[in-house]
């Protein structure tokens, strides 16, 4: 946390601000010095707040906060470098949600694999009302993720990241194994 750090300088100390007379005073100087302590963390993240903003620069810390800024958790078990790039590319796949591309994308974030999807989805019109849809009778999506450990892969959250990106009406099924 940048309000627990000890030691640390301020670059524009409180005593330089007063007048001369209370900068040769002693006691003075005691006691700004106190909030120079204090103020020292708040002026440097300040100073720094654009780069907070980076999710591939801020502290782990506020890491959390911007993930909640564009709605999502992130898991505290994952590397810090997955956990940046999901945040970093949160906007872009709510913008690419519901296409198979950017389930691809996100699974790819998520997992550090690489990503097959197969679907089954087609689109067909006819003259006759109630006439058949055109191919399988039901359908599916596949998803084949290829990553070098598969029990590194958190098979609940992509579980789950797959349901909510596709039709509610259509089956899906995951495999992971090696590339």
């Amino acid at each position: 946390m940048r309000g627990l750090v000890t030691g640390m300088a301020t670059a524009s100390p409180i005593i330089e601000m007063l007048p001369a007379v209370y900068q040769e005073d002693p006691f003075t100087e005691r006691f700004v010095g106190g909030f120079d302590d204090v103020m020292a963390p708040i002026l440097s993240t300040l100073d720094c707040i654009v780069d907070y903003f980076d999710p591939y620069l801020a502290p782990e810390d506020f890491l959390e906060w911007l993930a909640g800024w564009v709605g999502i958790e992130l898991d505290e078990g994952w590397p810090i470098e997955r956990r940046r790039a999901v945040v970093a590319t949160a906007v872009e796949m709510y913008r690419m949600r519901g296409t198979v591309a950017g389930l691809r994308a996100n699974l790819q974030v998520l997992t550090g694999g690489r990503v097959e999807i197969a679907d089954s989805g087609a689109v067909g019109w006819s003259k006759n009302p109630g006439a058949a849809m055109p191919g399988q009778a039901s359908p599916r999506l596949a998803v084949r993720i290829r990553v070098h450990d598969p029990a590194s892969v958190p098979m609940d959250l992509v579980d789950s990241a797959v349901a909510a990106a596709k039709p509610a009406h259509v089956v899906h099924r995951v495999e992971v194994d090696r590339p």
